[in-house]
């Protein structure tokens, strides 16, 4: 009981891979916030070829993922999870010494494949290692220990990027070598329990679940401005037309993470037994919220700006600990077993249409007007906000709350009624 309790009720083997998602958010914390100001200020691409290379490894990850999703199903999640972490590896390493935009290109896109292996490779090896009533504590413990990664990281990043061209060459290099670290822990470290008998229809199947298609759908908006905007968008932003230091930049990467490490597990353990669909709007409100923070803060000296900003990272850091607890537990409640790797895929694939669509589209608008950046971002927030309210209507009533994993079979039979009722 006491070992339960301590390891917050997850087997060994999760905690090894945990283990593995703190590496691999270490070594991206340290490059994450500084990718645009990398090529912009280090290697002298303009901003919107900037955006650009960082679009591609987001952008690749869109075709790499629905490929992704048939290899889970056939071949184990943990096996493709290594496969990709190896290209990431192999990708910024290349990113490293890349001096010309062709170059950056072709490491980008090996990275990009890579990229769209990883999250729904993970995503799955996580829900088949955590049993259903515990799957949002196992992601609230992988967002813990991956925002103390990115917190960690960027703070050292703020540090060695200030020494110029040098410094992130090096920061790069130690983002490859802990993808390369990550996927021994996989390989040696873990074993997959055997896959359910495959299914036939594939993606027809995953297509026809029109509630999982609108969660997609929404799940594109609100990662696109609570993680694409504010990853790459908010730094160039704060570096550029505010005038913060590479620094106040780290800081504010610090700030963001130690919000989800201090909130993620209480944020989890308040969602049990309440609606997803309304935990998943609050936190797509607090996108908005901090958006329009970021747009009052380009009117500020560098001091006051610095602190309103610190007050719109830690607003996303609260509202990413609110949509993360519901979302992939709710995918993967949605898939048959058989799906999983499909369905984490599909969801993949709609996470990397918004990390791709930011800083494509959101760094040449921020070369035209910053504020209009930020205000468009906080309208798709909110219209995202509004569109997961009206999806709850369309899920099984049995998973529309937050499971409870200490509920008495006492407080389990009346909701176990009421979806009876409903079918």
């Amino acid at each position: 009981m006491y070992y339960n309790r301590l390891a917050y009720g997850l087997p060994a083997q999760l905690w090894i891979v945990e283990a593995g998602v703190f590496l691999n958010y270490l070594g991206w914390g340290c490059v994450m916030p500084f990718e645009v100001i990398y090529f912009h200020d280090g290697r002298g691409f303009s901003l919107g070829i900037a955006g650009l290379v960082v679009g591609i490894v987001t952008g690749l990850a869109v075709v790499a993922a629905p490929v992704a999703g048939p290899l889970i199903d056939r071949i184990g999640s943990r096996a493709v999870a290594a496969a990709s972490l190896a290209a990431l590896g192999v990708g910024f390493a290349g990113l490293a010494f890349s001096t010309t935009p062709l170059q950056a290109f072709a490491a980008a896109a090996v990275a990009g494949i890579g990229n769209g292996g990883l999250q729904p490779s993970q995503s799955a090896l996580l829900a088949t290692l955590a049993a259903r009533d515990v799957r949002h504590r196992a992601t609230a413990v992988s967002r813990v220990v991956a925002n103390l990664g990115v917190g960690v990281g960027g703070f050292v990043g703020g540090v060695v990027a200030a020494r110029g061209l040098h410094g992130f060459v090096a920061l790069y290099l130690v983002n490859a070598v802990t993808y390369l670290v990550y996927a021994a822990i996989l390989v040696l470290g873990v074993r997959e329990s055997p896959r359910p008998e495959r299914m036939a229809g594939g993606y027809r199947l995953v297509l026809r679940d029109r509630p999982f298609v609108r969660l997609a759908l929404i799940n594109v908006a609100v990662i696109a401005v609570g993680w694409g905007v504010f990853s790459w968008i908010v730094p160039a932003y704060a570096r550029v037309q505010v005038g913060v230091s590479t620094r106040v930049i780290g800081l504010l990467v610090l700030a963001n993470a130690v919000t989800v490490v201090l909130a993620q597990i209480p944020v989890a353990k308040a969602a049990e037994g309440r609606r997803r669909t309304a935990t998943m709007a609050l936190g797509a409100l607090m996108f908005v919220a901090a958006s329009l923070l970021v747009v009052a803060a380009g009117a500020l000296d560098a001091r006051a700006a610095a602190a309103v900003l610190l007050t719109a990272v830690v607003l996303v850091g609260a509202g990413e600990c609110l949509y993360t607890t519901v979302l992939m537990p709710l995918v993967a409640d949605l898939a048959p077993g058989a799906l999983r790797g499909r369905y984490m895929a599909a969801t993949g694939l709609s996470w990397w249409l918004g990390l791709a669509l930011a800083p494509t589209l959101a760094a040449q608008l921020l070369g035209v007007s910053g504020p209009a950046t930020m205000l468009t971002a906080a309208a798709v927030a909110a219209v995202a906000a509004v569109s997961v309210l009206a999806l709850e209507r369309q899920l099984p009533v049995e998973i529309r709350l937050t499971p409870r994993p200490d509920a008495t079979a006492a407080d389990l039979r009346p909701a176990q009624a009421q979806a009876s009722a409903s079918r």
